[in-house]
């Protein structure tokens, strides 16, 4: 969540006071009241990621082709295969795993950038998938933006005001 600022807006985004929603790629902050287009944005991430995929798809198809051509052997026609088929599997995974819940433990998301490098074509179908449901990551950071706003409002609240402006117990206010 980002600082402290002032009025909500029309988008129910806090422009002010509290904490701020955390951007989503392609997104910006229009997943906190699906406005500003959120929509169309979701169509259109879903539909690039799904051609980005297919475009993946023929690359490696050219790829394979060309190893056919160089006549390298059997084995490392299947070793190429395998890797990419297993890569992308791993990278969807994770992927998915990502839109859902922020990497614990050991494996970062740095960690995994060659594998998801490998993996590309299931990173693209994570994200096609996960756009037709909702912005990718748009549960986590809900979650997230409303449990800070919670805890925000919660400190708000228990809050005394300003100690000079307190009434002393006569009813008048205190003077220094």
């Amino acid at each position: 969540m980002q600082g402290d600022g002032g009025v909500q807006g029309d988008s129910g985004v806090q422009t002010g006071a509290g904490p701020q929603p955390e951007p989503i790629r392609f997104f910006g902050t229009t997943w906190v009241g699906h406005d500003e287009g959120y929509g169309l944005r979701r169509v259109g991430a879903a539909a690039g990621s799904l051609l980005a995929a297919v475009a993946a798809c023929l690359v490696l198809r050219f790829a394979y082709q060309g190893l056919e051509i160089a006549a390298v052997g059997g084995f490392v026609n299947m070793l190429v295969v395998v890797m990419f088929a297993v890569c992308s599997a791993i990278a969807f995974r994770k992927t998915w795993e990502g839109f859902s819940s922020r990497p614990t433990g050991v494996v970062t998301p740095d960690a995994l950038r060659s594998l998801r490098a490998i993996g590309f074509v299931g990173v693209l179908l994570a994200y096609f998938l996960r756009s037709l449901v909702e912005a990718p990551g748009e549960k986590l950071h809900r979650e997230e933006y409303e449990t800070a706003r919670a805890q925000y409002e919660k400190r708000r609240a228990t809050r005394t005001g300003n100690p000079a402006a307190r009434k002393s117990k006569g009813g008048k206010p205190r003077r220094r």
